[in-house]
């Protein structure tokens, strides 16, 4: 059981879906769940795995998991003590109406997916950016219509690699389906073909309401300059693609730190998906000094 709920978590973390996973980790008495059973939650609809014994402590303990979802946006972790008898008594123990009469401690740590940005452009700066997501220890993929520019000695530690033309690359992919990228950064070498990916994207994502958040729906960004935006911005409108979708494309991509070499694009780059992700505004940091 514990490997399969494993298994689960990290399913449902790769699909960029937040989880909660509870955890046994000590028992006294009489208790329906032994050490070491675990039960987790994703978000994609409170959906779950696993047990923690059942009866009335697993309904709070998947209460306390929709709840610590519901507002999922940083690592958390905390510890529980019930007592399996109303009349429980003791510091911090929460009592269950229950007849067991034992007690039980659980870990609940909430799971937050790290970013897997799909670089679509592997010249310099997608390169650039694949080995500072590397060290960050997030994913990456990579597509690009020119095959040497997405060879394994290139990108060697990308998850999926891609050759194909722009109408192949696309084809067979959702909304859903893209749900598996935090972030897809239109890095290409053509501008034409940058137009084509955009277009393509939002032809899928052009969903009642949809929110390109990094969660639900993949965020998308575009290098490159304002005019360039304007030009594809009125390509997509003549598409048919309503502007609240456009206006969530980020274009220029990166933080604004002065950046010009391929290697400080990727650190601006990556600066704002790490700001975005951890729901933190930039401008309004403040940094703690020696």
């Amino acid at each position: 059981m514990t490997a399969h709920v494993l298994q689960w978590v990290l399913s449902e973390l790769a699909s960029q879906r937040c989880v909660v996973m509870a955890t046994v980790l000590n028992t006294s008495g009489s208790v329906p769940g032994k050490t070491g059973a675990r039960l987790a939650m994703s978000s994609h609809e409170h959906t779950w795995v696993g047990t923690v014994g059942g009866a009335g402590l697993e309904h709070r303990v998947l209460q306390r998991c929709r709840e610590l979802l519901d507002d999922a946006s940083q690592p958390f972790a905390e510890v529980l003590t019930y007592g399996l008898n109303k009349g429980a008594k003791g510091y911090e123990v929460t009592p269950l109406d229950s007849l067991c009469g034992g007690r039980v401690s659980i870990a609940v740590e909430v799971m937050i997916p790290m970013p897997h940005v799909h670089i679509m452009g592997g010249g310099h700066c997608g390169e650039a950016l694949a080995t500072t997501l590397h060290g960050l220890g997030w994913d990456y993929s990579v597509h690009d219509t020119r095959e040497a520019y997405v060879s394994e000695d290139k990108f060697p530690h990308a998850v999926e690699r891609s050759s194909a033309s722009v109408a192949g690359v696309l084809d067979g992919e959702t909304a859903s389906t893209l749900g598996r990228f935090s972030d897809i950064l239109l890095l290409g070498h053509d501008w034409a073909e940058d137009q084509e990916r955009l277009l393509g994207l939002l032809q899928l994502l052009n969903q009642t309401d949809v929110a390109l958040d990094g969660k639900h729906h993949p965020r998308i960004g575009v290098i490159g300059s304002r005019s360039k935006w304007q030009a594809f911005e009125e390509a997509a409108r003549e598409q048919g693609v309503p502007q609240a979708l456009l206006d969530q494309v980020i274009c220029p991509i990166g933080l604004n730190i002065g950046a010009q070499s391929p290697e400080e694009i990727a650190v601006a780059v990556a600066a704002q998906i790490m700001s975005l992700h951890k729901s933190v505004d930039p401008a309004s940091a403040t940094w703690r000094q020696a």
